[in-house]
């Protein structure tokens, strides 16, 4: 197999290995998205459940449905027929069997009037379990298939906005009025369906049909929460998706994965001349074509730009911010520096965009853009990223820009972030990203002393503590420390003991050899 990178080239790579799976999008040589998998984070959207009503919040029309061994949740807006989130989730514009469409939302409703604790109900997850908080769920069920997604509860049609030929539309829409389908269940065209043949579309509704019928039969069976469905895996997900992006090549570094994929792919050949290719250098794949170093540079809060500005992102509970500053980029002598200010904030905007999916931060974003004065410079920049945020696949809504360069933008949110699934809070800041200083720990260190030696009436003491400390003491403060003991007739011995976290301190007796609190 060759490696050899065309500068053109737009590739999947799949790197498979015992306890996790990678999935990278490369265009041009570089990284653009990123999916982790794991057997903890293992993908649960689009599963379909026999769960339990466990407990119902009537202040916000919401409940808590036992799906096996976790609790998901559902609003009352997810019971309800509502076919306003369909049209959004799958990009399309429904038509309807009457000649009306009907209320996405109902005011008047009440959970306890849908829902009871303890009954069994038919939910599929809509969005990831993030952190604390469990799954989303919604009754409103969608089998997608490659190219059409049945409704089974839901008698409308539909074609993808994303397929913009008339005739297309049209034929599909013919299509879809042929079908002979049970009362009250609907289709929806994805985007892929302009490519299938009318038998393709048909040995496809009838298989989704026969799927929907398996999950009915073995929910009806069974007699306490579990799984009905379990959506496509990584693998198969990734075919998938390398033949909607239309990339030249899928590179997978896992033999049997490979063979796999490769028996997938037979009948989706006629869509795409997909490559798919089994990557046998010795050197590490995500390695060689620098995912690695890109993995790493997502994970640190500053990114550096080409022209030497940066990127500094933080996170807070309600939000993220990425803070635009200039860095070593002073203006040019003879050069204007509003037209270097913009540039760096145009060279801000294709990083932003990039790292955001990279990084799949989702939530509330805070974009804070180098200040410019002109209003029409503020437009460039603010138009730059709505065009740049139209490729992401998550759906996103951008705000104006404030007179001081601020953004406020929304991403969805589906999954976890990479930082949340490579990392934990640290178990000494919290969280916080830092610790108390020396000077500080000094100060304490002082207070401590006094309390012990005047509550406990212990006038002998040994202090371990980290040889950083250690040194510092013996540098700045230890003849403060030493005639603060004095002064309470003790004596203090230090001791380094650099097994101890840097904010970790030991009082022990040197009489009785007791432990103290610090």
């Amino acid at each position: 197999m060759g490696t050899s990178n065309s500068p053109q080239m737009e590739e999947i790579l799949l790197n498979v290995e015992n306890r996790e799976m990678r999935c990278a999008y490369l265009s041009c040589g570089r990284l653009y998205d990123l999916i982790v998998e794991r057997q903890r984070t293992r993908q649960v959207r689009g599963n379909i459940y026999r769960g339990t009503v466990k407990n119902i919040l009537t202040n916000i029309q919401s409940a808590f449905i036992d799906i096996g061994g976790e609790n998901g949740f559902i609003h009352i807006s997810d019971v309800l027929e509502n076919a306003k989130k369909l049209e959004q989730l799958f990009d399309i514009d429904f038509e309807y069997e009457s000649a009306e469409a009907p209320e996405t939302e109902n005011a008047d409703a009440d959970i306890k009037e849908v829902l009871v604790e303890g009954q069994a109900v038919l939910v599929q997850v809509v969005k990831e379990p993030i952190g604390n908080k469990g799954a989303r769920l919604t009754a409103r069920i969608s089998l997608p298939g490659r190219y059409l997604v049945l409704l089974p509860n839901m008698p409308h049609y539909g074609v993808s906005r994303k397929i913009e030929e008339r005739n297309v539309r049209e034929r599909l829409k013919r299509i879809l009025r042929s079908f002979d389908l049970p009362k009250g269940v609907g289709l929806i065209c994805r985007t892929a369906s302009q490519f299938a043949t009318e038998d393709a579309l048909c040995e496809e509704a009838q298989g989704l049909l026969q799927l929907w019928e398996q999950i009915r039969s073995t929910y009806q069976r069974a007699s306490g929460p579990c799984l009905l469905y379990e959506e496509s895996d990584l693998i198969k997900r990734t075919l998938l998706h390398a033949f909607d992006l239309r990339v030249d090549r899928l590179l997978i570094d896992n033999y049997n994965v490979y063979k796999q994929c490769k028996e997938m792919t037979a009948k989706y050949t006629s869509e795409h001349p997909l490559r798919i290719e089994y990557y046998r250098d010795k050197v590490p794949m995500f390695e060689r074509f620098n995912v690695e170093r890109e993995i790493d540079k997502a994970l640190s809060q500053k990114v550096w730009l080409p022209g030497g500005g940066y990127l500094y992102f933080d996170q807070t509970e309600a939000m993220h911010t990425i803070d635009v500053n200039s860095g070593r980029s002073g203006g040019k002598e003879g050069k204007d520096v509003e037209e270097s200010l913009v540039q760096i904030n145009l060279d801000a905007v294709d990083e932003i965009a990039r790292q955001l999916r990279i990084r799949n931060i989702g939530g509330l974003i805070i974009c804070d853009f180098i200040d410019m004065r002109s209003r029409k410079n503020r437009k460039r920049v603010l138009d730059h990223l709505r065009d740049r945020m139209k490729d992401d696949p998550a759906k996103c809504t951008i705000l104006g820009m404030s007179e001081f360069g601020l953004v406020e933008m929304t991403r969805q949110r589906s999954r976890e972030s990479l930082a949340q699934t490579l990392f934990e809070d640290c178990p000494y800041c919290f969280g916080r990203g830092g610790i108390k200083n020396s000077e500080t720990m000094s100060i304490e260190i002082e207070r401590t002393m006094r309390k012990i030696v005047l509550s406990k009436q212990h006038f002998g003491l040994r202090l371990k503590l980290h040889p950083h400390l250690y040194n510092y003491l013996k540098g700045e403060d230890v003849e403060t420390l030493y005639s603060a003991a004095q002064e309470l007739n003790a004596e203090i011995e230090l001791i380094p003991d650099e097994t101890l976290h840097l904010n970790d301190v030991r009082f022990t007796s040197s009489i009785t050899g007791e432990e103290f609190d610090a």
